[in-house]
């Protein structure tokens, strides 16, 4: 892949470039190492574009390895829908797609060689009393009663807890390191735990599986990662990472560098509670288009392109940056868009208009460009005939001083075509606007009237040419910009109940031809996806990508 602009600079590529300048470093190899318990969401594009981006700016690699140590919370479609959504971001993973459980053997020979050093012993406390015995961040911790055990012994144990011997809890492996460190994570921490669980990779071979942190960075000295790049919240753990190369016998030692998350407001991106909302059915799927997963931003009609720009837009840092205003996200795919998405029109609360001194039989058809500013892309064909659509948000029958749409005896332009007067106003029984009788100036076709200036243009679709549309409205998940911030109320208490407004609206013929994916900007209202799953040609489905308002680029105008 190859980027539309220079990268910005940061601190990580500064200190890389560096170290490949000082000959520290011949190539730098880094990885991207999710999870597969969850779909990816904005905050790992962050990471993706980063650790991706540095090995292709810098002529390394980048590695995709899922660190798969906890059977029970992974699946294999979490595993297709993380390559996927690489992929689709436009990133190319170096030689096959890697997993921690391919060094499984490695690892718990690694184990064995700690217990042989005297640097890892099995214990029998319960998850309760490692908990009690592990101290504060104010008070030392205790040593288990087991911590002494021999060699043999510890080693005969870790055989029988990988023969299944053992039930869950009942033993786990610890390494020796400090159990009065004032960095908890040094005070013995465990590195395998029984489970009776079946791998999605090793199938039942195991009923040990290592922690986390025993197999992050064994995994990438394993792979010859040079630079493990993650973020600020595994500082802490950073010692524990080096301990562990300094006490094994590793072919490689990669460096850990800590960069600062994304927090983006009014959106949660802990797994958990993304889970939760799935599982709940609050959301339709991890890739509904109101979630801030990846695949639900690609649904809702967010760009590969648009998503790499906003990660370049809030950069690299060190520092918490502190929220970072979800304006930035909408201005990347309005920025995007407005270049590539072809116009089209439609009604979203249609309101008829019966034109009265057009025939009945009238047709008439204009060639409208696709894009006003983009001769490469085809016209479109825009059908006029008596009876249209309007929207019912641009009439007004008590219409203020300085509402320029229509209203009785006022005039207004249809869009690409002739200006109108809206001369009787019909209701129903219950008093509601059924339709409109206007007038048409024939006079008005590409110019404007004679000895009067009409101010107001709106959009419009032939009643009898329009198509059918589902189209559903998205906004934020939640009503407050951090949902999650006061720990004493549910974030659940935040739910936006007007996140989904679906429409059943009318839109130009030229809509017909919108396959999955396919992105427009509605006239006057914003910019639209054809769902990739809903939308078929009998049954058009259109999401909201975001509105045409852009308050990024006018706080950028005011800064």
């Amino acid at each position: 892949m190859t980027n539309e602009t220079t990268p910005a600079p940061n601190f990580i590529r500064n200190q890389v470039s560096d170290e490949l300048e000082g000959g520290q470093v011949t190539k730098i190899v880094t990885r991207f190492p999710p999870e597969p318990n969850g779909f990816l969401h904005i905050g790992h594009a962050k990471s993706i574009c980063l650790n991706f981006g540095l090995a292709e700016q810098l002529g390394g690699e980048c590695h995709l390895r899922f660190d798969d140590t906890n059977p029970a919370k992974e699946e294999q479609a979490y595993i297709d829908a993380i390559k996927e959504d690489v992929s689709w971001l436009g990133f190319e993973w170096a030689g096959p797609v890697r997993f921690a459980s391919d060094y499984f053997d490695q690892l718990y020979a690694w184990a064995q060689h700690l217990m042989r050093e005297g640097k890892a012993y099995v214990d029998d406390l319960s998850p309760d009393e490692i908990r009690e015995y592990r101290g504060t961040l104010t008070a030392p911790g205790t040593p288990s009663p087991y911590r002494e055990r021999s060699v043999e012994e510890n080693l005969d144990l870790l055989e029988r807890m990988r023969e299944g011997e053992f039930g869950e809890s009942e033993k786990v492996v610890r390494a020796k390191i400090d159990m009065a460190s004032p960095n908890i994570n040094l005070r013995d921490p465990i590195i395998y735990r029984i489970r009776h669980a079946s791998h999605h990779q090793t199938g039942d071979k195991w009923k040990i599986y290592p922690s986390y942190d025993f197999t992050h960075g064994q995994s990438d000295a394993i792979e010859g990662v040079t630079h493990s790049i993650c973020t600020l919240e595994f500082e802490d753990h950073r010692p524990l990472y080096e301990w562990f190369l300094n006490n094994l016998p590793v072919p490689t030692k990669p460096r850990q560098i800590e960069f600062a998350r994304l927090n983006l407001d009014y959106t949660l991106t802990s797994k958990r509670k993304l889970k939760l909302l799935v599982d709940e059915n609050i959301v339709d799927g991890w890739d509904d288009p109101r979630m801030p997963t990846i695949s639900g931003m690609r649904r809702r009609g967010y760009t590969p392109a648009s998503i790499r720009k906003f990660c370049e837009m809030i950069g690299v840092t060190r520092a918490d940056g502190g929220l970072v205003d979800i304006a930035m996200l909408t201005h990347a795919i309005r920025s995007d868009l407005e270049d590539s998405a072809p116009r089209a029109m439609c009604v979203l609360k249609p309101l008829k208009v019966v034109l009265t001194n057009v025939p009945e039989d009238h047709e008439e058809v204009y060639d409208v460009p696709g894009h006003p500013a983009r001769d490469d892309m085809t016209m479109r064909k825009v059908p006029f005939s008596r009876e249209l659509y309007i929207d019912q948000d641009d009439f007004m029958e008590d219409a203020p001083k300085k509402f320029f749409r229509l209203a009785p005896g006022k005039e207004v332009r249809l869009r690409n075509s002739y200006v109108i007067r809206c001369d009787e106003v019909i209701k129903d029984a219950a008093g509601n606007i059924s339709e409109l009788h206007c007038s048409v100036d024939f006079d008005t076709l590409g110019k404007n009237p004679e000895g009067r200036k009409v101010k107001g243009v709106i959009h419009w679709v032939s009643a009898a040419h329009g198509l059918p549309l589902e189209v559903r409205l998205y906004d934020n998940l939640f009503t407050v910009e951090q949902p999650d911030r006061d720990k004493d109320v549910d974030f659940l208490e935040h739910l936006n109940p007007e996140s989904l407004v679906v429409c059943q609206a009318i839109g130009e013929p030229s809509l017909a031809e919108a396959t999955p994916e396919s992105r427009f900007q509605f006239e006057r209202i914003g910019y639209f996806c054809a769902d990739r799953h809903d939308s078929t040609p009998q049954h058009l489905v259109f999401n909201r990508t975001v509105g045409l308002k852009d308050s990024w680029a006018k706080i950028k105008q005011k800064g």
